[in-house]
């Protein structure tokens, strides 16, 4: 199952996220995931696992397991290379191993001081607080964006962790408009109002902490996962499925496109099976009411300073 994106390009709805996913993991998790089903990827330069990525990826090409036109393969240009976007992207894609990429976003909607391409290690002050390049724009990083797509290095471009106001600034100043918002979103931090707003001017929404960030995120930041809700736990148990797959179908039936992670086999079977059945209308509008405006990713930890402020 897939969704169009504005650029013309279908993008699989359930795909599979690579953050914090050790290195050594990857060759074999990526193509178990091939064979069970999963045709989309989302990776990062952050994640630091893109040269694994793309070794396991030629693998799978080598192997006829798929082909090239058979796979959606996401990147993102990290903070400090705002100013530096095509060399950013070639990177990626020579360590991805790849002659274009289906989806490239703008990581944060922040430039930091430049690191070094290929270096993205948060770039902190003396003060311990996030060096921010003052001298490149968004709208400079995004016109940047739009030369890939001329030079055919990427398909489709996007943006993520943008809210509502700073989406409809770069509708405003976009020749190419985004095709994806990738954002948190999930049963404790709904969105609903940026999902709208995105949804109504022809931007798909992705989840990328589609299940609260489970054990990733309590580790990190001290968060809580709404996969221990009672609510959620009870509609499992009327569906005979898991929370998670309650969770993914509730993205799902938003027109979300849901792209959890995990190094678990079989929880990426349980995650690809999403589409055998659909909740009814009083149970999303139940898991609606478990909104809690949560969000569980904070990098504030990191960076001293809170861009969602």
């Amino acid at each position: 199952m897939a969704i169009t994106l504005n650029s013309g390009f279908e993008m699989p709805i359930v795909g599979l996220g690579v953050w914090r996913m050790e290195g050594k993991d990857i060759r074999n998790l990526l193509i178990n995931a091939v064979k069970i089903g999963y045709r989309h990827f989302d990776c990062a330069a952050d994640y630091q696992n893109e040269r694994e990525v793309g070794e396991a990826l030629t693998e799978v090409f080598q192997s006829g397991l798929v082909k090239r036109e058979d796979i959606f393969i996401t990147t993102k240009l990290w903070n400090s290379d705002h100013g530096h976007v095509v060399e950013a992207c070639k990177n990626s894609l020579r360590k991805l191993c790849l002659d274009y990429l289906d989806l490239y976003l703008v990581h944060f909607p922040i430039a930091t001081r430049h690191t070094g391409i290929g270096t993205t290690s948060s770039a902190i002050g003396e003060d311990g607080i996030l060096d921010i390049d003052t001298t490149v724009s968004l709208e400079t990083t995004w016109h940047a964006m739009e030369d890939l797509v001329s030079m055919g290095l990427v398909r489709s471009i996007g943006i993520s962790n943008y809210d509502i106001f700073l989406t409809r600034d770069c509708l405003a100043y976009s020749k190419v408009k985004p095709a994806v918002n990738q954002i948190e979103t999930h049963p404790y931090f709904q969105r609903e109002s940026l999902v709208k707003f995105c949804h109504k001017h022809g931007i798909c929404v992705t989840a990328h902490t589609p299940l609260g960030g489970a054990v990733a995120n309590t580790e990190w930041f001290g968060s809580v996962s709404c996969l221990d809700d009672s609510v959620l736990k009870g509609i499992a148990e009327k569906y005979k499925k898991t929370v998670g797959q309650i969770v993914l179908r509730w993205g799902i039936q938003r027109n979300t496109v849901v792209i959890p992670k995990t190094s678990k086999l079989e929880r990426l079977r349980q995650n690809l099976k999403v589409f055998d059945f659909e909740l009814a209308k009083e149970d999303m509008e139940l898991i609606k009411s478990l909104d809690r405006n949560y969000r569980t990713n904070q990098p504030a930890k990191f960076w001293g300073v809170d861009l969602y402020a």
